[in-house]
């Protein structure tokens, strides 16, 4: 009565519920549903290219449900966190018994299981039954974590086993589980992954983090003092090198040239070499053309610097750089995007192509605006990671590789070396009888009798 009470307490309740097989599997498969998802719909894009791919209304729906970051997301954490309780719950729900084989007080050898082996190997040797037992005591006692001899009346029993321990080779790979889902959970949390692209001479001291499109304070500063690009004969690149330096606290802390797949790390943090490109230099020439006197007028410009216009009717500020423009369908190559801001009137939206003069006459203004000694400098794209969990999901990969290890190749091994007077336990001959037993591999079981029994003809030969 007080069991089938005890049961339906709520704190029973639910350790039986994590402690459920059947969870288990119901959290499995979620979480490779959830992967295919994942890799399905591609993560950490920009929203232009989701929207034009799935439409506003499912852009929506993914972002609402972060299916865009899904391994970031908190019901995907929320799945890993249910298995870890899982897991918890059901080796120690399973351990107590486990714990009660592996270290018993009295090891206990049930005669009839050796009789009934295959794995048995018999010979005949000239030595008494008192004799047998004397050399083959201390060689198996050695071979062995527990040996007992026990007396019969036509001679001895002669009983060991060794790794009982071998079945905790299960929780050893519970225990790496826990690892590599712990590992993944601490860098979900408290990782990042973001990019930052740094032109030649200029530094960053945060990124961009991906899909969430905030910024991230890095705790200091990395430079980018060189870009070297090579090319192989077709023109196309070859190799990109970036020659970096950290600051911190207006100190230079550490210098490496990187490519891909060799990236620059100090504390924690990664710095990948991810791509490259052009971006206008810090200065370029704006030449005005009044429609209405012809002169012309040339100003120093700079990207998102404000320009005055001449006799002070207002700025001309350029926000942006494009490689690629289409106008009208028509690809019209490289601009800069900005607007005119009169001093009365509302701010007009102009587009000025670098390769066009006299591009900006359709718009009918008082100035016709054009670029001359535009110039260009490198920058260095990097894909900048953190993530704090990884020593614990290469530390969850080795024991894992131990635990399975364990658990396949290693065994629990129990002999029985039968020693029995021909003639009495002070004269005659000795038959011997080697039989082992084990519960999983009989094969090598079968192997490991055989090389007892040589061994111990061996010694008796000696």
């Amino acid at each position: 009565m007080t069991k089938a009470s005890d049961s339906h307490k709520p704190a029973n309740r639910l350790w039986n519920f994590f402690a459920s097989v059947k969870l288990s599997v119901a959290i499995l498969l979620s979480i490779a549903v959830t992967s295919i998802i994942g890799t399905v719909v591609p993560q950490n894009g920009a929203p232009e290219a989701y929207v034009e791919k799935y439409g506003k209304f499912l852009y929506n729906f993914f972002n609402t449900l972060d299916i865009l970051d899904l391994y970031h997301s908190w019901w995907f954490q929320g799945l890993l966190f249910l298995l870890i309780i899982n897991i918890v719950v059901c080796s120690i729900n399973r351990l107590s018994s486990t714990w009660k084989i592996i270290f018993p007080k009295k090891p206990i050898f049930n005669m009839n299981q050796f009789k009934k082996s295959a794995n048995r190997e018999e010979w005949t040797q000239s030595h008494t039954v008192e004799e047998a037992k004397n050399l083959y005591v201390p060689y198996i006692s050695k071979r062995f974590s527990f040996s007992r001899v026990d007396e019969t009346d036509a001679g001895f029993k002669i009983f060991a086993e060794k790794g009982r321990w071998t079945r905790l080779g299960v929780y050893v790979v519970h225990f790496s589980i826990l690892c590599l889902l712990t590992g993944s959970l601490i860098g979900s949390f408290f990782g990042f992954d973001g990019y930052v692209n740094i032109p030649v001479g200029k530094s960053a001291d945060h990124v961009t983090l991906k899909n969430k499109g905030v910024n991230h304070p890095l705790g200091f500063a990395i430079r980018c003092d060189d870009f070297k690009l090579r090319f192989y004969d077709t023109g196309m690149p070859k190799e990109f090198r970036s020659t970096l330096t950290i600051i911190k606290n207006n100190k230079i802390i550490k210098q490496k040239d990187i490519i891909v797949n060799d990236p620059l790390r100090y504390d924690g943090v990664n710095m990948f070499q991810a791509s490259y490109g052009k971006m206008p230099a810090d200065r370029f020439t704006v030449i005005l053309a009044d429609v209405r006197s012809g002169i012309k007028y040339k100003k120093g410009g700079a990207i998102r610097r404000p320009i005055e216009l001449p006799d002070k009717s207002g700025y001309l500020i350029f926000e942006q750089y494009r490689q690629n423009f289409r106008f009208n369908g028509r690809n019209i190559g490289e601009v800069l995007i900005g607007g005119l801001i009169p001093k009365t009137g509302e701010q007009k939206h102009i587009i000025i192509p670098l390769d066009s003069p006299g591009f900006d006459r359709m718009r009918n203004g008082r100035f016709v605006i054009s670029v001359s000694n535009f110039g260009f400098k490198y920058y260095t794209g990097l894909q900048v990671t953190r993530d704090p969990g990884v020593p614990l999901v290469y530390a969850g990969f080795l024991l894992m590789i131990i635990g399975c290890y364990i658990t396949f190749f290693m065994f629990h091994q129990k002999v029985c070396v039968e020693l029995t007077s021909k003639g009495g336990k002070t004269g005659g001959k000795t038959q011997i009888t080697v039989s082992g037993i084990s519960g999983k591999s009989k094969t090598s079981m079968k192997t490991i009798v055989k090389r007892l029994a040589r061994n111990l003809k061996r010694i008796q030969s000696v």
